[in-house]
């Protein structure tokens, strides 16, 4: 059995830890960075230590295995990134020189965070909030994805969000089938050709 309980701040070493186990489009990527945890320092852990309240864990008899993270407000978790959580990286990892897609594994994710790029507008305008989900191998299949969704989603609701958007690269099959079935709809933005965009909208409980 496991369960979904609110994040912590002693599950951040978990949040790494997974993040980089399910960072190869969902394998395990543990052989592709000399840097274990810096994978973990763009995509898990922010949301832990600046958004906790909007964080959730998937815990079973072995541990947290699983998350899902994300903000209501993408714009404004981009400018609380610029603030409080890149600087110092910054001051540990400098920008590589190169053009991106020549880049290497480490060096990819120091880019990003010398240079995170900015959600279109297309995506973040209409669908303000966004979300990252991830599960150690002994959870998938089971039904805990959507149980997760599911929880997270009442809880960004709760928080004033009305649109949800994740990305997803095309390598991660697992995941587009995913978030296909559970409906999800995809938006199609030509100028990015190499990730996918899913987008949700949530009801306005006061309509109801």
């Amino acid at each position: 059995m496991a369960e979904i309980r609110p994040y912590r701040a002693s599950d951040l070493e978990a949040l790494y830890h997974i993040c980089l186990a399910t960072g190869d489009s969902g394998a395990d990527a543990s052989g592709l960075y000399q840097d274990p945890k810096l994978v973990g320092h763009v995509y898990a852990a922010p949301y832990g230590v600046l958004s906790p309240e909007s964080a959730l864990v998937l815990e079973d008899d072995e541990g947290v295995g699983g998350y899902i993270v994300g903000v209501a407000d993408t714009r404004a978790f981009e400018d609380l990134l610029e603030a409080e959580w890149w600087p110092g990286l910054r001051a540990t990892y400098s920008d590589p020189e190169g053009r991106s897609a020549t880049l290497g594994w480490d060096d990819r994710m120091r880019r990003y965070i010398n240079r995170p790029p900015k959600t279109p507008d297309k995506v973040a305008l209409p669908f303000p909030a966004h979300l990252h989900i991830d599960m150690l191998p002994r959870l998938q299949g089971r039904g805990f994805g959507r149980r997760l969704i599911d929880r997270w989603l009442g809880l960004i609701g709760s928080m004033g969000a009305r649109g949800v958007h994740l990305g997803v690269g095309w390598a991660n099959e697992r995941a587009v089938r995913f978030y296909r079935a559970y409906g999800f709809q995809q938006l199609e933005l030509a100028e990015y050709p190499g990730a996918l965009w899913f987008t949700t909208e949530l009801s306005d409980p006061r309509s109801t």
